[in-house]
């Protein structure tokens, strides 16, 4: 069996794409690479530089369950790997130009991280390796 696979893409459920889309393309600082609607959801995808998607759905029916919280089953946050602590200091400059608030530089044995959230509440991350 080969190795196993990087992550390809991930797809988020957002509230309103109409917020999220633009709030995702200003912290990317690209435009979507695809907008479209699917039958019985919108979606729209981000082509990061290291070749992974980041897609944003929006469904016609909207489940119930209220904002994302990492406390309940399913996923608990988004890392963005950057290669270094330093990376980590100017993207917290970055989020700060965006008015993004996060809760600055945590560093632990495993690595240094940056979190923030999306307009729905998603927990997302940069995470920096420990120096070695």
């Amino acid at each position: 069996m080969k190795s196993f696979p990087g992550i390809g893409h991930v797809a988020l459920t957002v509230s309103d794409l109409s917020v999220s889309a633009p709030w995702y393309g200003r912290l990317f600082g690209l435009e979507p690479a695809l907008d479209e609607d699917v039958e019985g959801f919108h979606h729209t995808v981000f082509m990061l530089p290291a070749g992974q998607g980041i897609g944003l759905h929006q469904f016609v029916s909207q489940g119930t369950g209220g904002s994302f919280s990492e406390f309940r089953a399913g996923l608990d946050h988004v890392a963005f790997g950057v290669a270094e602590r330093a990376e980590l200091e100017e993207w917290a400059r970055h989020l700060d130009e965006l008015g993004i608030e996060h809760g600055g530089i945590v560093d632990a044995p495993y690595g240094s991280g940056l979190s923030f959230r999306d307009p729905d509440n998603i927990a997302l991350e940069f995470f920096a390796p420990p120096a070695s």
